[in-house]
């Protein structure tokens, strides 16, 4: 399994469009095997999905992330755990031990987002 997460400086970036960089983790089981940073710079929201699924990821931890993207994640079978706010390496462990604390709300797919202001 390949895990992304939003990254800056160590911590979950917050605003998942403008992510410049991903923390990615191969997991087998629970256990982390290898991890790297890869940049994400010059994608915009839309494209980073395309950059996840190339990248092979099969779950993202992100901050705030909207409803387009997010319902293009489900399309391309990519689990989506938002609203993350602690640093990187923290957050992957929790998940992989199943008390990742979240926020699942987000915009609807068909809403503006008042963050970033598309739809």
């Amino acid at each position: 399994m390949r895990i992304a997460v939003t990254y800056d400086d160590g911590e979950v970036f917050q605003h998942f469009g403008d992510t410049e960089n991903f923390k990615f983790y191969d997991v087998e089981g629970k256990e982390v095997v290898s991890s790297e940073i890869v940049s994400a710079e010059g994608y915009d929201h839309l494209k980073l999905v395309d950059f996840l699924k190339e990248n092979d990821v099969n779950t993202l931890i992100c901050g705030h992330i909207c409803g387009k993207p997010r319902y293009m994640l489900a399309e391309a079978r990519i689990a989506v755990y938002p609203g993350v706010i602690v640093d990187a390496d923290t957050a992957v462990d929790a998940y992989l031990n199943g008390v990742l604390m979240y926020d699942n709300g987000c915009y609807d797919r068909d809403e503006t987002c008042g963050h970033c202001n598309h739809r």
